[in-house]
């Protein structure tokens, strides 16, 4: 049974973290672990590695591919009505479910679109904000061509002005290949999708073996460049859009930005604020933001070489207007290791540990009372596991999110259901 574990000290955190973490899987057990449980907050249950994979779900659908066929089900995924060969099933890094029906998926660095429950789809090009096409750039390696359009997190659909709008950025450059670094919205169903911001060159996540006149990876006009986009979220009170990227100075400079987004419907413009730039070890190397009753909240993913034994960690809140102010923040609790994912709903905060940094085989982080109260379980299935994607409950009540090797590399879906 999983068991509920409270941390003494960050230490052993440390350890594992003299500069940047470790992607590397740690050994599976040798046994099978139990592939469902329960306890005091939650009942919990592991996909089976012959089920379809569930790469997302919304209310009563969920997407899924399975050996070369991409699936979709109506209802929670106990039947797959729909269904249609896609050679690169096994290559999918993203899928939405749009509120109309729509199902915007992609590979490493194709789109696609489809409008009638997959009977047919279509590629998606891309378009730049002056309306031309943009295109994915030809890799050194060809099996390596980079995630463009990965997601670290979950939802990506959001309600703005009472239409809805898909806005999310690539978590990339970890395993694939170099990719640029961007953000990308759709306003009409995905029929349509276009940069919304595009970072600059990063000379650390470039192709190895490129030629000298290989075009760089990036936006040569944006001084501002990234690892990779760790959340993009909306706020509707402000009408605007926050993002937070990833990782670390390596000695060009540093990556971990947060920018504050408006949209100007009428014109279909963005307009971007620089809002800071830190190094790891910082609470503002984060994710999993959320807004509720004006206030934000995020995880902290702080990490590298630690300032007086300590990592800046923690679970927070703030007004939107101070958050630059780390003296306006409130700490509702500090799970003492990284962690870049959290999502909210019906007063429910649910995040997940990154498990090469954490002594949990696989850590959940929970509180069922809007940020009272909070425990951490070790649901150890099964094994070494890092939780991303997290999507909102099904009609059924069950949140749903990714479970990797190594923090990223695919391996299992874990659901999870209140039990208030």
């Amino acid at each position: 049974m999983p068991t509920r574990r409270h941390f003494f000290t960050t230490a052993a955190c440390s350890l594992a973290l003299p500069g940047v973490r470790s992607f590397a899987a740690a050994p599976e057990p040798e046994q099978p672990l139990p592939l469902s449980g329960e306890n005091e907050h939650f009942i919990w249950r592991i996909q089976s590695p012959d089920e379809p994979y569930i790469d997302t779900q919304r209310d009563n659908k969920c997407f899924a591919f399975q050996g070369t066929k991409i699936m979709l089900s109506e209802d929670n995924g106990k039947t797959w009505p729909h269904t249609a060969e896609f050679a690169d099933a096994q290559n999918i890094t993203l899928s939405v479910l749009m509120k109309n029906g729509n199902i915007l998926f992609a590979t490493r660095e194709r789109l696609f679109l489809s409008t009638d429950n997959l009977k047919t789809h279509r590629e998606i090009i891309v378009k730049r904000p002056d309306g031309t096409d943009y295109l994915p750039h030809k890799p050194v390696k060809p099996d390596q061509p980079g995630w463009y359009f990965h997601a670290l997190d979950g939802e990506h659909c959001f309600d703005v002005n009472g239409k809805e709008m898909i806005v999310w950025g690539n978590y990339c450059n970890v395993l694939g290949g170099a990719v640029p670094v961007n953000i990308y919205y759709s306003t009409d169903n995905g029929e349509t999708v276009k940069l919304a911001y595009a970072f600059g060159v990063n000379p650390k996540m470039q192709q190895k073996g490129a030629t000298p006149e290989t075009p760089p990876l990036g936006d040569p006009s944006n001084p501002l460049f990234a690892r990779h986009v760790h959340n993009v979220t909306y706020h509707a009170a402000e009408n605007a859009f926050y993002a937070c990227t990833g990782d670390i100075d390596r000695g060009d400079g540093k990556e971990v930005h947060w920018l504050r987004g408006t949209y100007d419907a009428k014109a279909d413009k963005w307009d971007w604020k620089h809002l800071i730039s830190v190094d790891s070890n910082s609470r503002f190397k984060a994710g999993g933001m959320n807004f509720i009753d004006g206030k934000m909240y995020w995880i902290a993913d702080a990490n590298g070489p630690a300032l007086a034994n300590r990592h800046d960690r923690g679970i927070f809140t703030c007004d939107p207007k101070d958050f630059t102010d780390p003296t306006k923040h409130t700490m509702l609790f500090n799970p003492e290791y990284e962690s870049a994912i959290m999502l909210h709903q019906d007063g429910i905060f649910i995040a997940a540990h990154c498990a090469p940094a954490s002594p949990y085989q696989n850590g959940i982080i929970w509180s069922s009372d809007k940020g009272k109260t909070w425990a951490q379980y070790d649901l150890k299935s099964p094994g070494p596991r890092s939780g991303c994607r997290i999507n909102r409950k099904n009609t059924d009540g069950w949140f749903r999110m990714d479970l990797r090797k190594g923090w990223i590399e695919r391996a299992n879906v874990l659901f999870l259901k209140p039990k208030v």
